[in-house]
């Protein structure tokens, strides 16, 4: 495709635009009407299981689930009493975790399978045949609080596991504590978010100082944050844009089209979503703003433009031709090079962050499609409709116009750039490099956390009135009182799941062997590794019955301890034994898996922990994966920080080669493509080196920001420099060109700036952590784009012009 036939097909859509603008405002409405339909058919999804889809950790965690079971936890769904208060452990206290148990017991819906607390352990000590917590309830009530006291303290100093359900702050000389949890099961078809509802009435009418924890209580507080995030981010956001747009436009009828154009975008966008069955993730809060904020810069563009020809005395239909002449090529290089950033997040193995590149790269040609055809028709019909009405015009001047403080500041940038062009890029040259230095230090990581709200919602969150509210937010709470004031009574676990012909001789041995020396994160029990495997069964076995003991030791030929042939008998001996259930957990039916449970150091880096358990499978005799959910969440962060850097290496790329071809194409200068992309680089490097200094990680949310950054900041170098070339093809010199470029285009630049900011500002209101640093990330890099496209652009754009047009260079 030649430059003809491009300028051909825009003289045809704007003489389309300004000839038949009823026709494409019918069209577009009528298109809008059938989007609509979709929005009623969205789904959400929250939470983080759908980004472990496609990780070979959580695949292998998978199969261990479906051929052994939870080796250390039961199927079944549970609740947490977390009763609060210092007289937990008095009769009186130890009384109402049993009613509240009571309740529960004798809800038929719940179908309870049994309780475990202290309460419940000293009343069985005393009164054995005490079976329900109702009975349990009438001993302690009905026994001396002198004995209820002695008894808890001797269970307490007796019963390791029972002392793990009372706080750390537990005095065993007072038999005082400030907490203690009761654990209640239930049937696994039982729903554990109306099991949440139920322990929280049980316990509100047992009395005392209750917390209920549960799996429901995350499911519950995943769902209900998308939608209070999106109550306050979408009203802010609206507000912001608002309020600038009467800035930008100073024209409510301009007003209300721009705003009329912004929600068909948002329409379109999700009304197709629906349609495919793409579902809402806590992710996709973020499209909206993003959408608003190209939505704005274009619609200022197009307004600014038309507006700019019109003060010159052209008419409606000679002011919009101009305007399109121009902007629609350069919407749709900027549009080419936004889908582009947005679109490389589909590079990724992560299932959301390629969704949210899929919505927001759609979202991307909608916006170009209503901003550059719906909303100049629309504006077209609207003034001739204004021509010859007593309505007045309001605000008709293009922003950066002549005399206003705009049009003296913004062509400062090709001022500096005229006197020292080299040493301004020799300036963003050590500024690139000492961001990339900073750069290095980014973390990457991945949490339950970072999808949850803060444990202190802010001020403007609990504050906000009615309908705003937001739903009660427990969760990171209760976890962060269970970590302070409890121990696990477990060590940190990965596991090991091991492929391969259990029966043969060195099966075993190598699972021994992989232990021995165990590096320094996986917990060392006298040189060995502390695991729990098919051999702690067999030892434990071999313990209990001295026959068995016999038969390992015969069939141990390396004096090891380990049986090293006739593992078929072996293994047959413990099925017929009383550990064949505990067998099961480690060894598979076909014989042909195993899976070996490793204690890790609590509190030792994700990273390292992972590292180390892969040099202990590296050395198993079989295929051996390492699994569990340190292993799975830190595999995730790798791929989050793998996503960021692959998705900027292609849009970076892609976005030259799609630059450099588009100039080749229109002015016959493939390094105009280049030049643009000299602030787009220098302002990624700043974005990660800042990074660092804000303590903001590579997540889930923020490895998306480096494609991003190029996909909206090339917006403002492209406006800049196909308006510098449209002014240079009329005879100006580069200096000119610029000074001109920057008045006009760097006005609009600087109102879609502004308004940009306010989307990405409105994200930092949202209750999703992540979803607030996005926000911050996006708002300085929408600062610096711009802030670079006035100051590094200008010096870049005449040195081409020195270099390449006059010094005769290969353009």
């Amino acid at each position: 495709m030649d430059k003809s036939v491009i300028d051909q097909s825009v003289d045809r859509l704007g003489n389309l635009i300004t000839s038949r603008p009823l026709m494409i405002v019918l069209v577009f409405l009528a298109i809008t009407a059938v989007f609509a339909t979709g929005l009623g058919t969205i789904e959400s999804e929250e939470g983080t299981d759908e980004f472990t889809e496609g990780v070979p950790a959580q695949a292998a965690q998978d199969e261990v689930d479906e051929r052994f079971g939870d080796t250390f936890e039961t199927d079944e769904p549970s609740t947490q009493l977390i009763q609060r208060g210092q007289g937990v452990l008095t009769p009186t206290g130890l009384e109402r975790s049993l009613a509240a148990q009571a309740q529960l017991d004798g809800d038929p819906e719940l179908e309870v399978t049994g309780t475990s607390s202290v309460a419940g352990a000293v009343a069985q000590t005393i009164e054995p045949n005490a079976a329900t917590p109702e009975q349990q309830r009438d001993v302690i009530a009905s026994t001396p609080d002198q004995e209820v006291r002695a008894t808890t303290r001797e269970l307490l100093a007796a019963e390791p596991g029972l002392r793990e359900l009372v706080s750390d702050d537990y005095n065993a000389a007072s038999g005082e504590a400030s907490a203690t949890i009761t654990v209640v099961t239930y049937a696994e078809d039982v729903d554990e978010g109306a099991a949440q509802e139920r322990a929280e009435r049980a316990t509100a009418a047992a009395g005392g100082e209750f917390v209920v924890f549960s799996g429901g209580l995350i499911d519950e507080e995943f769902a209900n944050v998308i939608e209070d995030s999106l109550a306050i981010v979408v009203p802010a956001v609206v507000f912001l844009i608002l309020v600038f747009l009467i800035v930008a436009y100073r024209d409510p009828i301009d007003l209300l089209l721009g705003l009329g154009a912004l929600a068909m975008t948002v329409i379109w966008t999700f009304g197709f979503t629906g349609l495919v069955g793409i579902p809402f993730s806590e992710m996709m809060i973020a499209v909206p703003p993003l959408l608003l904020a190209i939505g704005v810069d274009f619609g200022i563009h197009a307004v600014n433009r038309y507006r700019e020809e019109r003060v010159t005395g052209q008419g409606v239909t000679e002011g919009m031709d101009a305007a399109t002449d121009q902007l629609l090529v350069a919407f749709f290089i900027v549009a080419g090079t936004t889908v582009i950033g947005f679109g490389a997040n589909v590079a990724s193995d992560l299932g959301p962050i390629r969704e949210f590149g899929i919505v927001a790269s759609i979202g991307v040609v909608f916006t170009f499609l209503v901003f550059g055809l719906f909303m100049p028709a629309a504006k077209v019909l609207l003034d001739r409709l204004r021509e010859g009405t007593r309505i007045p015009d309001f605000g008709t001047s293009p922003l950066g116009s002549d005399g206003s403080l705009l049009g003296r500041v913004l062509p400062q940038g090709a001022v500096i750039g005229n006197r020292a062009p080299v040493a301004v890029l020799l300036v963003a040259l050590v500024v690139t490099a000492g961001a990339g230095a900073m750069a290095t230090s980014v973390d990457t990581t991945f949490d339950d956390d970072d999808f949850l709200p803060p444990e202190e919602l802010p001020e403007y969150v609990t504050a906000a009135p009615g309908p705003l509210a937001p739903s009660e937010y427990t969760f990171t709470e209760t976890v962060n009182y269970l970590d302070d004031n409890f121990e696990s009574g477990e060590e940190d676990e990965v596991t090991v799941y091991v492929e391969g012909p259990m029966e043969s001789d060195a099966a075993l041995e190598s699972i021994y062997r992989a232990g021995q020396n165990p590096p320094p994160t996986v917990v060392d029990d006298g040189g060995e590794a502390e695991a729990e495997s098919l051999i702690t069964v067999i030892e434990a076995y071999a313990a209990d019955d001295d026959e068995f003991a016999r038969l390992v030791e015969r069939n141990d030929r390396t004096g090891s301890g380990v049986p090293d042939r006739n593992l078929d008998e072996i293994y047959d001996e413990l099925e017929a034994s009383p550990f064949a259930d505990r067998a099961d957990q480690y060894l598979t039916d076909d014989r042909r898996g195993t899976q070996v449970v490793y204690s890790v150091e609590s509190g030792a880096l994700e990273s390292d922990i992972r590292s180390d358990v892969e040099s202990i499978a590296d050395d198993y005799r079989f295929q051996a994966t390492p699994t569990g959910q340190i292993v799975i969440f830190q595999g995730i962060s790798d791929l989050i920080f793998d996503s960021a850097i692959t998705s900027l290496i292609l849009a970076l790329s892609l976005t030259a080669v799609f630059l450099m071809i588009i100039y080749r194409v229109l002015e016959g200068y493939a390094t105009l493509g280049l030049a643009n992309m000299v602030p787009i680089a220098v302002t990624v490097a700043m974005l990660v080196g800042t990074m660092p200094l804000l303590g903001i990680p590579f997540n889930a949310m923020t490895a998306t920001v480096l494609s991003i950054t190029i996909g909206v900041g090339v917006a403002y170098s492209v406006h800049v420099t196909h308006r510098f070339i449209d002014e240079f093809n009329t005879g100006k010199d580069g200096f000119e060109s610029l000074m001109t470029t920057l008045q006009g285009t760097g006005g609009a630049l600087a109102g879609s700036m502004l308004t940009t900011l306010g989307g990405a500002v409105s994200l930092t209101l949202a209750l999703i952590p992540i979803l607030g640093q996005f926000g911050i990330l996006m708002s300085i890099s929408v600062f610096y784009s711009f802030l670079l496209s006035v100051i590094v652009l200008p010096p870049t754009l005449l040195l081409w012009e020195r270099y390449v047009v006059e010094g005769g260079v290969l353009g």
